[in-house]
């Protein structure tokens, strides 16, 4: 989008915000030079309501009225204006506490434009009072996953109560089959995605996981009312069965399996010829059949037949692929970083809202500093003043902004009207609402906590934005982890020692550790423990998913250890490491970002080659077994052939 466009909704937003009496079409027309510049009237007209349409999304109060209530349906006539009071964001106080928890939420989002609105809501905050908090008064560090597919369609549907159609594949059938939905709620359980709300089609509320979405998401027209009495956290709560509808009976060789005998709601029976029975719960039978077939020849499903034939057919794919042959790969030096987008016009006009009030409120701040608060280059932060310099109406008397500059301090006047900050709009909102809501519900925090009630004053601060939050909800810790979560946090207040016994996959055994504790962080909604292994001689990563039993212990911790801060990749590389190069089809791309690939090589048919560092080769056979045929190793020779092996076996079990 260019300057020019950005420049124009500024000069509306200053207009419109200027009277009570509000302005005609014609009249906007005559002081906005740049509609002028439409090449027809209609042009001129389709422009204006587009631009009148953007601010409303972004949360712009642009109303419309007629002086004569007897042609109040007559476009010609109407007037517009922002009304000042539901425009500006209300001032709300927050602790030192609710602060830290705040700057907690903001940070809680992995993908790039929730994670920018976070920080602009948290900027607003903070020009009105809330301190730059400190968030290490909290010991744990949540992240909310949103890498699931069609996520960004379905929050905007779901935020702007729009209705969208979509095909599904059915967990129960395997079918797809097109669904037209009005989307009430959305959020994340179990660690997986899901939108619920009205089906059209069968006239009923229903469920639906994201991943299982199979085209994207169309929206069509029309608005729809949510019942007042719904909320995403309560539906959530219902899947709690829902989610399970069959039961797996799997056999597998004694001290083996780990990770299968320790499901929830798992049981074990008495062994059999070599074999020990679990039974467990599931409800999507591909990933449970990915799950049995990661054992390879350690387990082999027996019940119900659909399950076995699955599990058996994911294995024949996979030994299928892993024989080859293997095109030519020729690597590029290294992985490339996804291009940074362009930033939008109405992402740039709020950029701009939020740096006037801060401006005229910091008169003499500093370039260097302006630039970093808004997370902005030098040069851009230039360009966005020379922006502000033009913004105004050409032949309102004193319309244009004043920016001067005095050596490297910036002042700027004649911009009252956009003295104060901007309300914050859904996104803003959301993210830090839906960010407290997740962190005051997590295990240890008292429901007075500084996340609760600056949950609450957010909230009724944001207004009509605020109802967002009955929307949107995440649980990240659930029966199995919440009670560890506890105990870390018991260990981390009290600086003590924790004896853990922890299941390590990549050697399917089980261990006991001493560790001294350092921070608790989730990623990709699996919550991990950071902490000095006493054996080791190290930091290490722990998943508390995979941890047995933890109890604190009555020896106090030694010096507080720093966070080595290397969440986002968890795996440290060393000398001793192994490279191996995966093929992955297009269903397995992720592996190559999952593993943080050093280099990789586009392919035929959107598949590609990737080459991983890992520490040890002994969970690969595994990767390969559960990815069904959608990825093969290709060297090393040695581990190559191990992979072909393994396959090998594990297919006896399904003859």
């Amino acid at each position: 989008m260019s300057a020019k466009r950005t420049e124009r909704l500024l000069t509306l937003v200053m207009l419109l915000l200027s009277t009570q009496r509000g302005y005609s079409k014609d009249e906007l027309f005559k002081e906005i030079e740049l509609y002028c510049r439409a090449p027809t009237a209609a042009a001129r007209e389709k422009l204006f309501d587009r631009d009148k349409a953007m601010l409303r999304e972004q949360g712009i109060p642009v109303e419309s009225f007629s002086d004569d209530p007897a042609f109040d349906h007559d476009n010609s006539i109407r007037r517009y204006r922002i009304d000042t009071a539901e425009y500006r964001l209300p001032a709300v106080s927050f602790s030192a506490e609710e602060s830290a928890a705040l700057a907690l939420a903001a940070g809680m989002w992995d993908v790039a434009a929730l994670d920018s609105a976070a920080s602009r809501a948290l900027r607003k905050l903070q020009d009105l009072g809330a301190v730059s908090a400190d968030t290490s008064a909290f010991p744990i560090e949540p992240r909310i996953r949103t890498n699931e597919p069609h996520w960004d369609e379905v929050w905007r549907a779901t935020t702007s109560r729009r209705v969208i159609s979509f095909s599904y594949r059915a967990a129960s059938t395997g079918r797809e089959e097109q669904r037209t939905l009005q989307p009430w709620g959305m959020g994340s359980r179990y660690g997986n995605w899901y939108v619920v709300g009205r089906d059209l089609d069968r006239g009923e509320e229903r469920y639906f996981r994201l991943s299982r979405i199979t085209t994207t998401p169309q929206t069509l027209e029309g608005t729809f009312h949510v019942p007042d009495t719904f909320t995403m956290l309560d539906s959530l709560g219902s899947l709690d069965r829902a989610s399970e509808p069959f039961e797996a009976v799997v056999a597998v060789r004694p001290d083996t399996c780990h990770l299968l005998r320790t499901r929830r709601g798992a049981r074990e029976e008495e062994s059999d010829g070599g074999w020990d029975t679990i039974r467990f719960p599931y409800g999507d039978p591909e990933e449970t059949a990915a799950d049995i077939a990661a054992f390879g020849p350690r387990a082999r499903a027996v019940s119900p037949p659909d399950l076995v034939a699955t599990v058996g057919h994911q294995l024949a794919r996979a030994a299928a692929t892993q024989d080859g042959p293997f095109p030519a790969i020729e690597f590029g030096v290294a992985a490339p970083r996804p291009a940074r987008r362009k930033t939008s016009a109405d992402a740039h006009l709020r950029r701009l809202l939020d740096l006037v009030p801060y401006l005229l409120d910091h008169p003499g701040a500093q370039m260097e500093e302006t630039a970093v608060r808004f997370g902005v280059t030098r040069a851009q932060l230039a360009a966005d003043l020379e922006l502000l310099f033009v913004s105004g109406p050409r032949y309102y008397p004193d319309g244009l902004i004043e920016v001067s500059l005095d050596g490297d301090r910036i002042f700027l006047s004649n911009a009252d009207n956009l003295a104060e900050p901007l309300r914050l709009n859904l996104d803003e909102a959301c993210t830090l609402i839906v960010g407290l809501d997740t962190l005051r519900r997590l295990p240890g925090l008292a429901p007075g906590s500084a996340a609760a009630t600056a949950h609450a004053k957010l909230t009724e601060a944001a207004g009509d934005a605020g109802r967002v939050g009955k929307a949107i909800a995440t649980t990240l810790t659930e029966e199995a982890v919440g009670p560890t979560l506890e105990t870390i946090q018991a260990a981390l207040s009290t600086h003590m020692q924790l004896d853990l016994t922890y299941l390590v996959p990549t050697r399917d055994e089980v261990t006991r550790r001493t560790v001294e504790p350092i921070r608790a962080f989730s990623q990709d909604d699996v919550w991990y423990l950071e902490a000095w292994c006493t054996s080791a001689r190290s930091i290490r990563n722990f998943r508390l998913d995979r941890i047995q039993d933890a109890r604190l212990t009555a020896d106090l911790a030694g010096a507080r250890r720093e966070s080595s801060g290397e969440s986002e990749t968890l795996f440290r590389p060393t000398a001793d490491d192994s490279l191996i190069t995966v093929i992955l089809q297009p269903p397995a791309r992720w592996v190559a970002d999952h593993y943080h690939a050093e280099r990789i090589h586009e392919l035929a048919a959107g598949s590609l080659a990737a080459e991983i560092r890992v520490s040890t080769t002994q969970w690969i056979p595994g990767l390969i077994s559960r990815l069904g045929g959608d990825a093969a190793v290709a060297t090393p020779e040695g581990l190559r052939r191990d992979c072909v092996v393994w396959l090998a076996a594990a297919r006896v079990n399904y003859p």
